[in-house]
Formats: C-alpha cells, sequence, structure tokens
C-alpha cells in the first residue's frame, strides 16, 4: 500500500483526522479539490465569525455614546472592506493547514477523489487526468453543501446559500432569510446590524427550533428589538423574480403575505456531499443519505470508515474532528470511548449569542424526569450591566431524584465561551453543589453559572 490512511475531505473531520493519523506514526494523504479546511474554514465557521465581528465593532461605534465615547463624523459601513476582512481570514485559516500538513508530513493529493473498491481511491486532477491511490484505511470525510427546496431554488444571484452571502459585491438593502437555524440567524443577524433590512422566516413556532424554548423567545425579542421582521410558523410558498424585487409568498398563520426584497437567503439545512464519490461501486451501505457506522466509524465494508456531516449525529465543526480522531485511535488500537452524542454542545453566534448541552426542559420532562431549574438574569449581573450586555440569561436543568445535570441553556454575552464548563461538568458528573462551592471569578458573566445553579438549589444570592 502507498499509504496507511488516505482521507478524502480536509475539512474540520477530515484534517484533524490526518494530523491524528500522522501523530500516531501512519503514512497519511489528503485529498482535496477546493482549498485546505474545507466548508468550516473557508466558508462557514470561520468567515462568518469574522463577518459578525465586522457587525459588532460598527454597533460597538452607533452607540459609543452609551459608554461615554463620542466618534467624530459619519459612522458608515464599507461592506466590500468587511468581505475582504472575512477572506482574508478565511485565506489564513487555511494557509495554517497547509503549514501543518507540511509540519506532519501529510501529503496534500489534489483533485476529486473517487472511491473505490480495494482501499483505492481515484483522483482525477484539474487537466482531466486520473491517478490510483491506495492506503490500509480510507476515511471518508467530504461533508455537506446547503441544501435546496423545490420551492427555492438558488440560482446565486438573487437567491442564494450561505456561500454567496458571504461573498456578495454590493450590500442589499432588503433582504429575506429562509430558516433561523445557526446559519440563518446568524446571517439574519450580521445583515440586519449592518442595515439590511431584514425578514426572518421561520417553519417552525420559534426561532432556533432545537434551543430550549425560552432560549428561542428570548432570541426573537432581542431581534425584534433589533428591528428584525420575525415570521415563525410561516412557510415560502414560491419567489416571484419577475420583478427588480424578489416577491416572497410567505404563508402565515393568518394568511398569506407578499415580502419584497433584493435578495433571498435560503438557509433551510445542509445536504450531504455523497454523489458521484463512488459508493455505489464498493458497495458501502446508506441509510437516509448517510453512510452507516458503528461507534468507531466503521462502515459495512472493511477497511472503509465515513465521519462528520455525512454520518449520523449533529452536523457540528467539533463534532467532525472528535469523530475523526476516535476513529484514528480505534484504528491505532488506542480503545477511544465512543462519543457521548448527548453531552455535545451547540453554538449560534448572533447578538445575543446562544450556547447548549444536553436536555432542553421540554425534552426532560417528556422522558419522565422530575426537574430541578434554576434560572439567572443577565439583568442580575455586574459584568453584563458594566459590558452594557443585559439582555439574556443562563438556564440550568437538574434531575431532581439524583441531581444529574441535564442540561444547561444560555443566552447572553460570551455565553459560547462559557458552555464548556457545563459540558465538562456533565461529563464528569459534577453535582450542583459541587458547581455552587466552586469559586466563580467577580465579576465574570461565567458567574451566572453558579448563580443558576444554585437557583435551582434555592440558594441564589444575587437574585
Amino acid at each position: 500500500m502507498e499509504f496507511d490512511v488516505i482521507v478524502l475531505g480536509s475539512g474540520p473531520g477530515g484534517y484533524v483526522a490526518a494530523i491524528r493519523a500522522s501523530q500516531l506514526g501512519f503514512k497519511v494523504a489528503v485529498v482535496e479539490k477546493a482549498e485546505l479546511g474545507g466548508v468550516c474554514l473557508n466558508w462557514g465557521c470561520i468567515p462568518t465569525k469574522a463577518l459578525l465581528k465586522s457587525a459588532q465593532v460598527y454597533n460597538y461605534l452607533k452607540h459609543s455614546t452609551d459608554y461615554g465615547i463620542s466618534v467624530n463624523g459619519e459612522v458608515s459601513v464599507d461592506f466590500s472592506a468587511i468581505v475582504n476582512r472575512s477572506r482574508g481570514v478565511a485565506d489564513g485559516m487555511s494557509k495554517g493547514i497547509q503549514f501543518l500538513f507540511k509540519k506532519n508530513n501529510i501529503t496534500h493529493i489534489k483533485g476529486t477523489g473517487i472511491v473505490k473498491p480495494g482501499k483505492t481511491i481515484g483522483v482525477t486532477d484539474d487537466e482531466g487526468l486520473t491517478k490510483d491511490y491506495t492506503a490500509t484505511h480510507i476515511l471518508i470525510a467530504t461533508g455537506a453543501r446547503s441544501r435546496e427546496l423545490p420551492n427555492l431554488k438558488q440560482d446565486g444571484k438573487r437567491i442564494i446559500g450561505y456561500r454567496e452571502a458571504m461573498t456578495l459585491s454590493v450590500q442589499p438593502k432588503s433582504m429575506v432569510v429562509v430558516g433561523s437555524g445557526a446559519i440563518g440567524s446568524e446571517f439574519a443577524h450580521f445583515y440586519n446590524s449592518i442595515g439590511t433590512k431584514v425578514t426572518l422566516v421561520e417553519f417552525m413556532p420559534n426561532v432556533v427550533p432545537v434551543e430550549d424554548e425560552e432560549v428561542s423567545k428570548q432570541l426573537e425579542r432581542s431581534f425584534k428589538k433589533a428591528g428584525m421582521t420575525v415570521m415563525t410558523s410561516s412557510t415560502v410558498e414560491n419567489v416571484d423574480l419577475s420583478g427588480e424585487l424578489c416577491k416572497v409568498k410567505i404563508k402565515t398563520k393568518k394568511g398569506e403575505e407578499i415580502v419584497e426584497a433584493e435578495i433571498v437567503l435560503s438557509a433551510v439545512g445542509i445536504a450531504t456531499n455523497l454523489e458521484g464519490i463512488g459508493l455505489e461501486e464498493t458497495g458501502i451501505k446508506l441509510e437516509n443519505n448517510k453512510i452507516v457506522v458503528d461507534d468507531f466509524y466503521r462502515t459495512n465494508l472493511e477497511g472503509y470508515y465515513a465521519i462528520g456531516d455525512i454520518v449520523r449525529g449533529p452536523a457540528l465543526a467539533h463534532v467532525a474532528s472528535a469523530e475523526g480522531i476516535t476513529c484514528i485511535e480505534n484504528i491505532a488500537g488506542h480503545h477511544p470511548e465512543p462519543i457521548d452524542y448527548g453531552n455535545i454542545p451547540g453554538c449560534t453566534y448572533t447578538n445575543p449569542e446562544i450556547a447548549s448541552v444536553g436536555m432542553t426542559e421540554k425534552a426532560a420532562r417528556d422522558a419522565g424526569y422530575e426537574l430541578k431549574i434554576g434560572k439567572f438574569p443577565y439583568s442580575a449581573s455586574g459584568k453584563a450591566s458594566a459590558a452594557g450586555s443585559k439582555d439574556g440569561f443562563v438556564k440550568v436543568i437538574f434531575d431532581a431524584k439524583y441531581g444529574e445535570l441535564l442540561g444547561a441553556h444560555m443566552i447572553g454575552d460570551n455565553v459560547t465561551e462559557m458552555i464548556a464548563e457545563m459540558v465538562v461538568a456533565r461529563k464528569l458528573e459534577t453535582t450542583g453543589h459541587e458547581i455552587i462551592k466552586a469559586i466563580h471569578p467577580h465579576p465574570t458573566m461565567s458567574e451566572a453559572v453558579m448563580e443558576a445553579v444554585a437557583a435551582a438549589y434555592g440558594e441564589v444570592i444575587h437574585l
């Protein structure tokens, strides 16, 4: 065999798996047709955070007098400069992966890969030439792309997906965002923050529908306070592109409504990248457009593995990375623990931010638990008041019988940096009183975690 491991795809699952494999002494190659780092580094997690940072700075400047600062002259948005900064951040991160590949002696095979029988990957380069590479282990990590609805076909110009939303040449004056998951909500927040008139349309009764209902309601209030139009329990029927503006027909609880906008952003989820990569020829088993794998990401075909968005579980970058490491360590005979998919944190980088782990209140009640619930509002946090960010709260959910921390749900400034505490607490089976007695620094927003836990046990001090 030419290699010990060949990874197809260089996203946060693929490149992390490749580096871990190299660390463990394997001879590794990665097949990637586009930029190293995949969607996350180039078209997802990283560049969107750069856009959101620009929006945050702009909003600070607009409200500088709230902090006792006067800004002379008009504060305005240079949209192309914001986009260029975002692309520069993404390019820098992709170059960082190139450096890590070189450091770890990983071979980058540039081209389009096809999975073949006999533990082989066929790679077609830019000139159309195809070459086969073999390995003892083939790891498929091809990720996902923006999903299209039949009545919302993307043309890349007026009806767009997340890629086009990051690289528009001109800031639209108006936009309809369809779907309020993390992607939709983040773009809705970004464009609304820099002055685009945004209408957010969500099929479910609440925005960010996977989150705890109280968190969803708070985000909707914050969005509306920021001037955004939010339409829940609503469906886009069709889009009329015949005029200068897109005419979006939306079915609501009260009837049909037409909303006009320059751009329609479809953010209704993702579709797996499984077509045309040779799975049929190899006989790798699929189910519901996902590759079927065991706890260590082995497919039904010996020597073939799959991780990330193309297997069961949440389609999150940090999940793909963890899966890649677990898969490789098992191949190396390290006997890793299977991933606990009930303890995966989720983050949404809106304003206010959202972070959560574990069961929502509804899920816990539906499961039959008797609950102790603690909630601490940011309005009672000294650090949040000093920062001028009083919207939000921390909510914790415990099993009243045994004291298990079932879930934690946060909305507010910096909560995406705070959720890891609760992930570790759940991992270590920490009790509520252990969290209360773990001294949290003052003044910090993380104190809200301690106070929320104390509230669940009737010991809260500052509320």
